[in-house]
């Protein structure tokens, strides 16, 4: 580290300041000896990393210190949890042991650490580590859920401090915490943590946006604070006249949920109305919480008109990760809507904590949604031959999805994700009765399998005997315990017929002369080009392969035989000629590619068609070459959360007079000669080539998509401004593909 002077009387003065400040935020939950195990465990934590730095240049301890302050302070973990979060990295970078931290601190912190210490050794290089690492996460989170918590606290403080990462490493972890940390943080209740995750994989993924947002949102803060106080003025004093206790304020949404607002409906910052929700936080004893939270309802819509379509009552049906809330929309002074969020003190804290607050408030609320979901977590885990892949995929699904609520012909409330179907109900009532599932009774009419449930719908199950999972039931089910339940039937279905398909090939080949042995079965397997021994024997008891497939086997062996020698190197030489030909054939100096950034053949591609200027990576795929996509592609943080390893550093070099694809969405006031005045601008202001245009016209409303050939973002930005000054039109956005 280049002129970085080591002060260490200051280094150990910080750390102390710091371990007192995480004392401070232990303290509500400390008890008689907690304080001695926080102290051995910290004397430890800082032996072990004693030579250790971090990329900022600082001593590692600080990193554990501040995970634990998390886990004690934003999360409200217990001491197990804090010393577990000050010695979560001692197994997996020192020679600590396991069994060490068993014999110091008991099985508990021991099983807490294994889960959070990364899986080393080889894996199948076509599964992530991620996905592995993420699924040994979810297996004790069976056991122990503060395994989850210590891990969002770690990833949340990595992300704060990223800054000093190489670009590639940050687009790695910034995505995978979009796309799965996040997730997990908003299903276990952490809003506070789930926004700030957002935000920052945000600063990192897509940084001009992120910039663009927060400087709009700085120059409107007084205009907002002064709107905020009069809004809130009038509530305040009649909570007052009737003697209820609430903290009244406004919460800025996040930069995340303002710039997706402006995706989805395609608008500018400017039209962005709620940038804030109001909040009322009653001080409410248990019994009178309900009453309370609807009284204060009744004096918001009499001082402001309610819109009667945005009423969320999650108090009496509570979401699956214990939020509950009453959220209203109403119209404020200045003909603006505005969001309002009532709850009790309890109700608030478990929003904010999650799952650690909802530990405290346990008692009164026995048959909590988030018993619920552990308990699910634990069937979906039940099924340990899953790719690790779908796993990470079906558990995300379910992890981000809105719920909705269906009753049981006796009338049980369950909780299903949106656009479950019928097959997925009768998984979730249990298994037998999911694999035996030949109809539904929905509100007492006859429906097939795969009909979509609706809010409030009450389910009856057909079942039979004779019915087994079917392979296309993959194609509606959309709850990952079914998915897996449905794979692993199919799986054991398929196994047991393979046996079969394994007798029928024995006896062919003995009628073809051919050894029945291992080498032979995988080159018949090569040659059919299955996947595995399996896949053939599965497909000869189905009579997919017969014995004149297997007859050309044998003669394409032998003509292999008659010409290996010479002409095998000859082969190879000429394919490599034919790929050196062909690179040397094609321009290549537009993008470079990998840490030495050299110039390599790949392709753009068309789900986000990047252009020079926008901020790129290459992406390694099976079959096609590199592709490249830009860092704010709407599959870039699956692909670098699940595939890191194949990513690739990418920028743009010189562009010369390349012209790149890419597509624009505008809408505005229909009028006579719009079409004409924008191509006009396309074309003989810009010169530039458009590809297709496909334009709809209703009741007045102008809606066009085009796609057209530009040079770089630079050209872009200056044509979308140009478009947008045409008379009439109201909005001019790049989108992601042609598609």
């Amino acid at each position: 580290m280049k002129d970085y002077v080591i002060d260490i009387e200051a280094e150990n003065k910080e750390i102390r300041k710091r371990y007192r400040a995480l004392l401070r935020a232990c303290k509500p939950t400390l008890q008689r000896g907690d304080k001695q195990e926080i102290r051995k465990a910290f004397d430890l934590a800082l032996d072990s990393h004693k030579e250790m730095r971090r990329k900022s240049g600082e001593p590692y301890i600080y990193h554990p210190i501040a995970v634990a302050q998390i886990a004690a302070e934003e999360i409200g973990l217990g001491t197990t949890s804090i010393v577990c979060a000050l010695l979560h990295d001692v197994v997996e970078d020192t020679n600590v042991t396991l069994d060490e931290i068993e014999e110091m601190f008991g099985k508990k912190v021991r099983r807490i650490i294994d889960g959070l210490t990364k899986i080393s050794g080889i894996f199948d290089p076509n599964s992530s580590m991620q996905a592995e690492n993420f699924r040994k996460m979810l297996l004790t989170l069976a056991d122990d859920v503060r395994v989850i918590l210590i891990k969002l606290a770690d990833r949340l403080h990595n992300m704060r401090t990223m800054e000093f990462m190489a670009r590639d490493k940050q687009l790695k972890i910034a995505s995978e915490t979009s796309y799965l940390y996040a997730p997990l943080a908003h299903r276990l209740g952490l809003y506070a943590i789930k926004s700030e995750l957002e935000d920052l994989s945000m600063k990192f993924t897509d940084p001009d946006t992120y910039k663009f947002i927060a400087r709009k949102l700085n120059e409107k803060k007084a205009e907002r604070e002064k709107f905020i106080g009069d809004f809130i003025g009038p509530i305040k004093e009649i909570l007052e006249e009737q003697g209820v206790k609430a903290a009244v304020f406004g919460r800025p949404k996040s930069i995340h949920s303002i710039w997706n607002k402006m995706r989805k409906k395609s608008i500018p910052f400017e039209e962005v109305y709620d940038l804030f929700a109001i909040r009322i936080v009653i001080d409410a004893v248990d019994e009178k919480e309900k009453t309370e939270c609807w009284k204060v309802y009744s004096i918001v819509t009499d001082l402001y008109r309610p819109n009667p379509d945005r009423l969320r009552d999650w108090i009496s049906s509570p979401k699956g990760n214990g939020y509950e809330s009453l959220h209203t929309t109403v119209m404020g002074p200045k003909g603006q809507w505005v969001e309002v969020q009532i709850r009790t003190r309890r109700m608030n804290e478990i929003a904010e904590k999650g799952f650690a607050a909802h530990w405290k408030y346990k008692e009164s609320n026995s048959d909590s949604g988030l018993d619920q979901w552990i308990k699910k977590v634990r069937d979906v885990l039940s099924s340990p031959d899953q790719n690790a892949m779908d796993f990470v995929d079906d558990f995300k699904m379910n992890l981000f999805s809105d719920e909705i609520f269906i009753f049981t012909p006796k009338g049980t409330l369950i909780q299903l994700p949106n656009n479950a179907t019928a097959l997925d109900f009768a998984f979730e009532i249990h298994s037998d009765i999911g694999a035996s599932c030949i109809g539904a009774k929905v509100n007492h009419k006859l429906v097939p399998l795969s009909h979509v449930l609706q809010n409030g719908d009450q389910v009856e199950i057909i079942t039979s005997s004779k019915q087994s999972p079917k392979e296309d039931w993959l194609n509606f089910v959309v709850t990952a315990k079914a998915k897996s339940k449905i794979r692993s039937s199919l799986k054991e279905e398929k196994r047991r017929v393979a046996e079969d398909g394994k007798e029928i090939l024995e006896r062919k080949l003995k009628s073809l002369k051919v050894t029945y042995n291992t080498d032979n079965i995988n080159k018949i397997a090569n040659y059919l080009k299955y996947p595995s021994s399996q896949d053939l024997f599965y497909n000869v008891a189905k009579g997919i392969v017969d014995i004149k497939q297997l007859r050309e086997y044998v003669a394409h062996e032998k003509a292999v035989e008659i010409n290996a020698g010479s002409s095998s190197g000859n082969q190879f030489n000429s394919h490599i000629g034919g790929l050196v030909e062909k690179i040397n054939k094609k321009e290549f100096d537009t993008i470079l590619i990998g840490d030495d950034m050299q110039k390599v053949d790949y392709t753009l591609a068309p789900c986000c068609n990047p252009i020079p200027g926008d901020d790129i990576f290459g992406f390694l795929t099976v079959n096609d070459g590199i592709k490249i996509h830009r860092t704010s592609c709407p599959n870039a943080s699956k692909l670098m959360a699940n595939y890191g390893y194949r990513i690739l550093k990418a920028r743009w070099a010189s562009t010369k007079d390349s012209a790149f694809l890419t597509g624009l969405h505008i809408v505005g006031i229909d009028d006579v000669g719009l079409v004409n005045k924008l191509t006009t601008v396309i074309s003989q202001e810009f010169a530039v080539n458009i590809r297709s245009l496909a334009i709809s016209s209703n009741d007045g409303i102008f809606d066009g998509n085009i796609m057209v050939y530009v040079n770089d973002t630079e050209q872009l930005e200056s044509l979308m401004k140009n478009l947008k000054q045409v008379r009439g039109i109201t909005g001019v956005n790049r989108y992601e593909s042609e598609n």
